[in-house]
């Protein structure tokens, strides 16, 4: 069984793997094999979320070579401290992606400071959220953003948006659809790749089902699967309901082998997710994993290094 040396969680079964790891992944039936190299082709495109918040420096020095890492943003802190981490990130010999929130961008002289920074340290890629802040400056939101910054010399090559599968709690589904669609719309107008990452979720069925609509409406991101990495259960219950993934929380209260595989320790174990999903990854693009770590990039890391030995033996 998997046990993080360095958070010393108990017992976690990689993918929900009751007891034994070289065991078949739960509830997969005869699909096994998809299973398990759609996840490992999953775990292999990770992209490790960091957060400026306590713990981000131990973080950053457990990062492994070369990482692709999401710096994410912070209302408290700001875009100045998300654009500190991403320089000391690069000089470790990282590859950053920065998150810039659009309601802390001031004006249309700070969009282009932006660029300018970008351009300056060669990143080739952005990610976009709105952000949380009620007051905001000049942007209310990624749309209007990209209306100013897209026309100035950022030189990146892509640029990602959040995805919603489990919902947002000021937006309608509809709402959420329709600004997915004319972000990617205007990203490919202005001649520039772009992916969605999903928000952190844990019923499979919802995730699949949301992106099969939206490939049925015709969006073509390449999406990115928002997968929490290995924290302390506790704190990641907290975390759900403040980042309001309401219907997944309902998923793991409602069916329990579901809870049984993926929070029998006192950590959250991601395999069993990566397991439903890897099957269903080609034929609907799914091309990585973007991974919540909470700055517990150590044990998400050794977890991961586990899995991909588990599932490349199994």
């Amino acid at each position: 069984m998997f046990k993080s040396k360095k958070s010393n969680p108990g017992p976690v079964g990689a993918g929900g793997f009751a007891g034994d790891p070289a065991a078949a992944p739960v509830g997969l039936g005869q699909d096994v094999a998809a299973a398990l190299s759609g996840g490992l082709r999953l775990i292999d495109n990770v992209t490790i979320e960091i957060v400026p918040m306590k713990g981000v420096e131990a973080a950053i020095d457990a990062l492994p070579t070369n990482a692709a890492v999401s710096v994410t943003c912070s209302p408290v802190k700001g875009l100045a401290e998300t654009q500190r981490l991403t320089e000391v990130v690069l000089a470790k010999g990282h590859r950053p992606v920065p998150h810039l929130s659009a309601r802390l961008v001031r004006d249309e002289a700070h969009a282009r400071e932006l660029a300018t920074w970008c351009r300056g340290l060669g990143l080739s890629k952005l990610f976009l959220i709105a952000g949380d802040p009620p007051e905001h400056g000049a942007y209310a939101g990624v749309t209007e953003f990209l209306n100013d910054f897209l026309g100035l010399d950022h030189g990146l090559s892509s640029i990602g948006v959040a995805a919603y599968p489990d919902g947002h709690p000021l937006l309608s589904a509809r709402q959420l659809t329709d600004a997915l669609h004319t972000k990617e719309a205007m990203l490919a107008e202005a001649g520039l790749d772009s992916w969605c990452s999903t928000q952190m979720c844990f019923d499979p069925g919802l995730i699949l089902s949301w992106l099969q609509q939206e490939r049925a409406s015709g969006l073509a991101q390449p999406v990115h699967l928002g997968v929490c990495g290995v924290i302390a259960k506790t704190k990641l219950l907290k975390l759900a309901v403040r980042l309001g993934v309401g219907q997944s929380l309902s998923y793991l209260r409602k069916n329990r082998s579901a809870a049984t595989s993926m929070l029998t320790s006192t950590n959250y174990d991601p395999g069993a997710l990566i397991d439903h999903i890897g099957p269903h990854a080609h034929d609907l693009n799914i091309t990585g994993v973007h991974a919540f770590t909470f700055n517990q990039v150590a044990a998400t890391e050794e977890w991961r290094a586990f899995y991909g030995t588990v599932r490349s033996t199994s």
